[in-house]
């Protein structure tokens, strides 16, 4: 399993210190060996294969749904929002739940409170990214938690993006919020554990009508 290439920099300066202290002290080379393989284990960046299906969303983090409920943003108007703690453990690659093409950019700065918290969406530091798609636009919300210290995302306007393709991440506990178009049909709820570009958050059911029409 290969590491997000965020995390490369860390991993080589700690595996080079590692070597160094094998030199020096078999103690501090031990605790860098164990540094080191945090480091390898937290970037981990396991591929994922999204479903196949018109009209379906996929989840863009690694976590536990912990919100679900109405919303609207400037960018999305009404919309359902699906809120996503990952914590310290979760896989902290971000994925675009669909396709679509960014059109939207914004950071905003704000507090490090427990991401998990509902008010976390509205004060703490994040980053938004609008998609146009087939179905609407879609919003995705990076924030920043308790620990994390840094949101990533790699995403430029004009860029395009398919179902399950990585594009940022958040370095330790955190959350994503999706705001869906109002038409979505969700497939989990509170509680529900859910991996990026894999785990199908809902779909719209027109694009499911119009399937089965063709069968």
């Amino acid at each position: 399993m290969k590491p997000a290439k965020e995390g490369i920099p860390t991993i080589v300066c700690l595996a080079s210190f590692t070597g160094i202290c094998a030199f020096v002290s078999p103690v501090s080379a031990a605790v860098m060996v164990v540094l080191t393989g945090f480091a390898v284990w937290f970037y981990r960046d396991p591929d994922r294969v999204p479903p196949e299906g018109e009209g379906i969303f996929v989840s863009p983090a690694d976590g536990r749904v912990v919100e679900i409920g109405p919303a609207a943003h400037a960018y999305t108007g009404d919309a359902v929002k699906v809120g996503i703690f990952m914590n310290a453990f979760s896989v902290h690659v971000n994925r675009a739940p669909c396709a679509g093409t960014v059109e939207y950019l914004e950071y905003v700065p704000g507090r490090k409170i427990a991401a998990f918290a509902p008010k976390a969406s509205e004060v703490n530091e994040r980053h938004y990214a609008g998609l146009s798609t087939r179905h609407g636009p879609v919003l995705l919300v990076q924030i920043a938690g308790l620990l994390a210290r840094r949101i990533v995302c790699r995403l430029r306007r004009g860029d395009v993006l398919a179902a399950g393709e990585r594009y940022g991440m958040i370095r330790l506990g955190s959350k994503v919020d999706i705001y869906l178009p109002a038409s979505v049909k969700l497939a989990v709820k509170v509680g529900d554990k859910v991996c990026a570009g894999k785990s199908v958050l809902g779909s719209v059911p027109e694009a499911a009508d119009a399937a089965e029409c063709l069968l």
